[in-house]
């Protein structure tokens, strides 16, 4: 059940009536016709623009057909009221039996109300997380896995078919940097003095992988030169890390379906047959790009390399995939990844990248365009930076990891749910204050706190009830006569309950699964406003004494509450609570 389209099907038939009469021209446009909330919530129950829209093409004023398309809406059973405004805005106002009947419908679908169709089982790939493995996952990667992880989820609600990857960054430098760390504390192991050079790894959490190593291979490695133990250290110190990693990942609840190595791109022939692709579309070609941006002409040395066209794609400049000595470029293997996703039979890619990937956004769009002939999208979502506090002050750093607060010292400090939610309080774009006081701080102001005791609050009401007698099932509510429902804050729970499906469909669709958490922290809101009034008017109480059939009908509202709040909270991968501790 999606209310808003159900009305937005009601005025476009209604347009088709008015044409078919001869009062608006054939063959309009619908695409831009929208019913909407309107801003201000006196102007009425929702809003549409369709005069606005149709006013050009049809050649008349939007008044003029916002006149006369509100009588024709105004016949419907379900339109208490619709008003022109303005222009030619049109107000509406809808019966309370509509109202009514959002909270039957939401009894009656359970965890299936607001799930949704339109992905349509549209092969996505969301790709997230993706650390080097040469560490413990940061804050930074804290939060790009949770919001790639309830995207994932949000657009699994929406009825796309979704797989959740890892890309393992283990072909380039830093996992030889890796091996020379891990290497110097299994000679640590062995009892010797070692000391980190700059650009090694010094976190206390490879002390482990070094005896581990050392349990392996015993004294095999002590007088080996490089060339004998690089390889195989790198091999075991980026299978110790990616465990480390996966730990880290299910302490949130993350599981990812697939993992997919760089590594795996070389010497196979993979990275070779994604710039074939590219050349045979005539898009490499050997050039010399100009000096890049801020620097000097004697700054710059010009030199002849193996470049892509992606301005022909969108890009700002041409992109180098070749050195001058003949190696690739970072650039390069990306390519070859994305390819290998276009030729696994996604329909759409999604990239969540850390705040510092803002520069690799166009060319890897335009890699993926080039790739695919344009026909499939990739969106790049970037996540800012968070910053943490405790008692005020940013919260230091892991003596463990050395350099940095990991995803670990966060979950340790507050667990995962709270973790989660929080995480999702801005848009992945604006950077995140991380407060540990405010996170668990009981309170309106904490929004995981917030929407955790509402959910807590109806289940109470369903415990006293029961313990009073009352039969309370779901089918009991499903079957509770909801007529007396009218009062103006009961209508705005249900009012906003019939707002999930939209608010799913809009999320989905723009990739900002953050809209979930503003949308439960708003429902959350009028529930505890019902509440609230309750204590004063004691006729809108959930539980009347004496009077079951009234209870059931006033809990049938908070119980659905609860349906849509718990459904939200599974996409964010946040676990309702029935009771505050």
């Amino acid at each position: 059940m999606n209310l808003f389209a159900d009305i937005r099907i009601l005025v476009t038939e209604a347009i088709d009536t008015l044409a078919a009469r001869g009062t608006l021209p054939e063959g309009l446009p619908f695409d831009n016709i929208a019913v909407e909330p309107p801003r201000d919530p006196s102007h009425g129950d929702m809003a549409t623009n369709a005069a606005m829209v149709l006013a050009k093409p049809a050649g008349m004023k939007p008044r003029e057909i916002a006149e006369a398309l509100a009588p024709m809406l105004a016949e419907d059973s379900r339109i208490a009221t619709a008003e022109v405004a303005g222009p030619g805005f049109l107000n509406l106002r809808l019966s309370d039996a509509v109202w009514q009947d959002v909270a039957k419908t939401v009894l009656s679908d359970g965890a299936a109300f607001g799930r949704s169709i339109m992905g349509q089982g549209i092969k996505v790939n969301v790709e997230y997380v993706s650390a080097n493995p040469t560490g413990p996952l940061h804050v930074g990667h804290t939060r790009g896995a949770v919001f790639g992880d309830a995207l994932a989820a949000l657009l699994d609600y929406a009825g796309y078919d979704v797989t959740r990857e890892y890309y393992i960054n283990d072909g380039g430098a830093q996992v030889d940097v890796l091996a020379r760390s891990v290497y110097l504390r299994y000679l640590e192991a062995h009892g010797q003095e070692v000391a980190f050079a700059d650009g090694t790894y010094p976190g206390e959490y490879l002390i482990e992988v070094g005896e581990a190593l050392k349990a392996k291979v015993g004294d095999a490695y002590l007088d080996a030169s490089e060339d004998v133990w690089l390889e195989p250290v790198r091999e075991f110190a980026t299978d110790a890390m990616m465990a480390l990693i996966r730990e880290d990942l299910a302490l949130l609840g993350v599981e990812m379906d697939h993992f997919f190595s760089e590594k795996s791109l070389y010497g196979t022939g993979k990275i070779e047959r994604a710039i074939n692709e590219l050349v045979e579309r005539g898009l490499i070609y050997r050039g010399v790009l100009e000096p890049p941006k801020g620097k000097l002409p004697e700054d710059w040395e010009p030199r002849e390399q193996t470049l892509f066209k992606s301005t022909k794609h969108g890009d700002d400049v041409d992109r180098p995939i070749r050195k001058s000595d003949g190696s690739w470029t970072y650039f390069a293997p990306d390519i070859a990844y994305h390819y290998d996703k276009v030729r696994r039979g996604f329909d759409q890619l999604i990239d969540v990248f850390g705040a510092d990937h803002g520069g690799y956004v166009k060319r890897m769009k335009a890699a993926v365009s080039a790739l695919s002939n344009g026909s499939v999208p990739l969106d790049i979502k970037l996540c800012q930076l968070v910053k943490l506090y405790k008692n005020g002050e940013p919260f230091k750093m892991s003596k463990r990891a050395g350099t940095f607060v990991t995803l670990r010292d966060v979950v340790e400090q507050v667990g995962p749910d709270v973790t989660r939610f929080v995480m999702l309080t801005r848009k992945n774009d604006a950077p995140l204050d991380f407060d540990f006081d405010k996170a668990v701080e009981q309170s309106k102001d904490n929004p995981v706190f917030y929407v955790q005791y509402a959910h807590a609050r109806v289940c109470s009401v369903l415990r006293k009830g029961t313990e009073a007698g009352m039969d309370l099932s779901d089918q009991a509510l499903l079957e509770a006569d909801l007529s007396g429902m009218t009062h103006e804050t009961e209508l705005a729970v249900a009012k906003k309950l019939a707002e999930w499906p939209r608010l799913v469909e809009i999320a989905a669709r723009t990739h900002e699964p953050h809209r979930v958490a503003f949308y439960l922290y708003e429902l959350a809101s009028d529930l505890h406003a019902l509440w609230n009034r309750g204590n004063d008017e004691p006729g809108l109480r959930f539980l009347q004494e004496g009077d079951p059939a009234t209870s059931r009908s006033k809990t049938a509202l908070a119980r659905a509450v609860a349906v849509v709040i718990a459904a939200g909270l599974g996409i964010l991968g946040v676990t309702p609570v029935e009771e505050m501790r």
